[in-house]
């Protein structure tokens, strides 16, 4: 799950997991850019670097809920673990974390860097023979970096071309490129009808295509309600509203008629209109992406875990999940 910041990606990836686990499914949410945006939308203590239980899906009558653990994943720490299970650095590779040179590492390679954060969510998705205990999910949710970054995260091989040409990373690197460009995966990207998110949402579809990663649905997020009928818009939109009348019902609501207060409303209503004008426009752009569409509404009260719920039952409602 990528989108522009400000978005709600992070957001619209948490109600996927919810959704996904609704079928019975366990299902691994991961986060990758250290701002343990899971722990504070399910209100949980912050993550350690290892996956957590945090919640079960939407309720069925005739299906158990499955089960959403969540991943907060760090370089440092997925770079110990490499050092660990490749090279059998245990004690020696958190000597080398204590002398700052695990974060030495990760910042001068950012190619690397990607591997290792892709890596982790590879290993979870593959379960290999040194994970027999483990978890075997039946689907991971990333929510990833931002749209103006999130080829570069997933293209890990092309990043690495000038850096390792054999061994170890260069294996891992090829192993996750595989896996992101397979059918198992696919890329959703999340926008607001606003023109600039929705411009970056369709450059990153282009760079995603160009790239060769699977692109899959654009979640539209924060849809406000159409309270409005068409006509009324229209006529706020114009100019054309009956003022004669909208004085009369307020006037029979008992309302106070201050000075000004009705040309006030009809501001109001026209800055509305022009908002809707402008959203139905960029939506009319949406549509022609050539990709899923999917809508989320905006939540008057903010979004807290009955929020993420619903917006898990919408999506699944309208097949997302």
């Amino acid at each position: 799950m990528t989108g522009k910041g400000g978005t709600g990606k992070s957001t619209v990836a948490a109600a996927l997991a919810l959704a996904l686990a609704s079928h019975g499914k366990q299902v691994l949410l991961c986060e990758a850019e250290g701002r343990q945006g899971i722990a504070r939308m399910f209100d949980v203590d912050p993550l350690p670097y290892a996956e957590r239980r945090i919640a079960t899906g939407l309720r069925h009558e005739d299906r158990s809920p499955g089960v959403v653990h969540a991943l907060h994943i760090d370089a440092e720490s997925a770079l110990l673990e490499y050092l660990a299970m490749y090279y059998k650095l245990g004690r020696a590779g958190r000597a080398l974390d204590r002398f700052g040179v695990i974060e030495f590492a990760t910042t001068i390679a950012p190619g690397v860097r990607d591997v290792l954060l892709t890596g982790k969510v590879f290993e979870a998705v593959q379960r290999n023979s040194r994970n027999k205990s483990a978890i075997t999910y039946d689907a991971v949710v990333l929510d990833a970096p931002p749209t103006g970054r999130i080829t570069q995260f997933l293209n890990v091989n092309d990043e690495l071309a000038g850096l390792a040409k054999v061994g170890p990373i260069k294996s891992q690197a090829d192993n996750v490129t595989a896996l992101f460009r397979s059918p198992r995966t696919a890329v959703h990207l999340v926008t607001v009808l606003e023109e600039m998110p929705v411009q970056e949402t369709a450059d990153g579809i282009d760079a995603l295509a160009a790239a060769g990663l699977p692109v899959g649905g654009v979640v539209v997020n924060r849809v406000r309600p159409r309270d409005i009928a068409a006509a009324d818009l229209a006529a706020a939109l114009d100019g054309r509203l009956d003022t004669t009348r909208l004085t009369a019902d307020l006037e029979e609501a008992g309302v106070d008629l201050d000075e000004g207060l009705v040309d006030g409303l009809v501001a109001e209503a026209h800055d509305h209109a022009v908002r809707r004008a402008l959203e139905d426009a960029q939506r009319q752009v949406v549509a022609g992406l050539g990709r899923p569409a999917y809508e989320l509404p905006r939540l008057p009260g903010g979004v807290d875990l009955g929020g993420l719920y619903e917006l898990a039952a919408t999506l699944k409602q309208q097949g997302l999940a």
